[in-house]
């Protein structure tokens, strides 16, 4: 059979790792697809450095758009990233009748219901196990592995820039300003890292995770998003001596009156295996009524582990191109015409409707009657204390220090009334600094 033809947009460092290995096991993957795959034509502004990375056997040119008007190519591969250009190519390439295999989580988080429709209507796949996770196939595994599951929640360590500040302040003791400048100099962080440390990359992952457990549309606009630029070396060395270590988690859970969706620092106790995981890791625990609890672990990111996923696509693709489209896997899951009935019985609640556990950090006056006072709030609010622990005021201050540091473990609560209660206690006068929260996830 005629090999499939594929056209890359984008020829960075993903896409030089797809060349490269599409090309180094070209034999075993052909044999898995049932027929050959080539890169035939490359697009990218720099000529020079494309033609170096691919040689004379493959057409390289400066201009997307010739490729997607190319009528010899079946698929295109977007590397371009970002949500401006990208969006235009993916829907020129859709409207084109070409599969597309994208690694562009953000596109499709933002725009991802209007994508699927469009390919959906035009008959073609848009694929993107390298969205999420690397080389991990997590969007393979929920999409199919675990189809015959209620997936009940969700809990990632999907962002691998952030996981290596946190093990590197866990490990050495270091606050996050300090760790974050060498992370930047060993090339774990860009130059502008915010999407990572706010924690948006990790929001845009469980987006795309979330609508494929519980068969809802994107809706990254409905998610909590907060980072780790906040978290100082007290609170990780508290959680430590309380057995439990803290991660940035992509959060999604099917909750009674709708879906949790959420990206934050999390207390997730040591002996899970997914505490365990360091430096750049990425790791996704999944909780199914019938499957029980699964894990995922591998490289999130990085040039060939992310085109290991982009090729498990391309073959993907190769194996289903002839097939009926409506005999394909669906590309959220769900058949598409029952999505628009989830947005009404499942939707994504507000983070005030969230109920979790909390780890609580409160500097105080070393002075009798303030742990009264703050569990007295917390007890006519209804909030169940899990645990206590008060620190030696020359422990935190030095020797003749009047402050101390009070850390309060909750049972489980609904934010909304934390932040009520959290308030009440910001306003009493022995209490001397903004009150650290950080949500606690036993992940059972």
């Amino acid at each position: 059979m005629k090999p499939i033809q594929v056209g890359l947009l984008g020829i960075g460092t993903v896409g030089s790792g797809v060349f490269n290995v599409l090309q180094r096991n070209q034999d075993e993957i052909s044999r898995r697809a049932g027929r050959g795959i080539q890169i035939t034509m490359v697009a990218d502004l720099d000529v020079a450095r494309a033609k170096a990375v691919v040689g004379d056997g493959v057409q390289v040119v400066n201009d997307a758009r010739a490729i997607i008007a190319n009528p010899d190519i079946d698929i295109v591969i977007e590397l371009i990233g970002g949500y401006g250009i990208a969006r235009a190519l993916v829907l020129e390439a859709i409207a084109a009748g070409k599969h597309v295999v994208t690694a562009n989580k953000a596109l499709l988080a933002v725009h991802g219901t209007e994508i699927f429709a469009a390919a959906s209507a035009k008959g073609v796949m848009v694929a993107f196990e390298a969205a999420v996770a690397g080389g991990i196939p997590i969007i393979k595994a929920l999409r199919e592995g675990l189809t015959a599951n209620r997936i009940q929640w969700i809990a990632g360590i999907i962002n691998g820039t952030t996981n290596f500040i946190l093990s590197e302040m866990r490990s050495k003791g270091l606050d996050f300003d300090v760790v974050l400048k060498e992370a930047q100099r060993l090339g774990y962080a860009e130059a502008d890292p915010t999407f990572d440390i706010e924690g948006v990359d990790a929001a845009h992952k469980v987006t795309l995770m979330s609508a494929i457990a519980f068969g809802i549309p994107v809706q990254f606009d409905k998610a909590y998003v907060e980072g780790i630029t906040k978290l100082g070396a007290a609170d990780i060395k508290y959680a430590e001596q309380l057995g439990y270590r803290i991660k940035l988690l992509g959060i999604t859970k099917r909750a009674e009156k709708g879906v949790e969706l959420r990206v934050h620092p999390s207390l997730v106790p040591s002996k899970r295996l997914i505490a365990n995981v360091e430096g750049a890791m990425n790791a996704v625990v999944v909780q199914g009524d019938a499957v029980g609890t699964t894990l995922y672990y591998g490289k999130g990111a990085g040039s060939e582990p992310t085109a290991s996923a982009v090729i498990a696509d391309l073959v993907d693709i190769a194996r289903l191109h002839t097939a009926d489209p409506e005999h394909r896997v669906p590309h959220l899951a769900f058949q598409a015409n029952t999505l628009a009935d989830a947005m009404g019985t499942l939707p994504v609640l507000p983070m005030s409707e969230v109920v979790t556990s909390y780890y609580l950090r409160l500097r105080v006056a070393d002075q009798a009657g303030v742990l009264a006072k703050v569990t007295g709030l917390l007890a006519e609010a209804g909030v169940s204390i899990d645990a206590v622990l008060q620190r030696e005021a020359d422990e935190v201050g030095g020797e003749g220090s009047t402050q101390t540091d009070l850390i309060i473990l909750t049972h489980d609560t609904r934010e909304g009334t934390m932040d009520a209660v959290i308030a009440q206690m910001q306003a009493l006068p022995t209490v001397l600094a903004p009150i650290t929260r950080i949500r606690k996830e036993e992940l059972n």
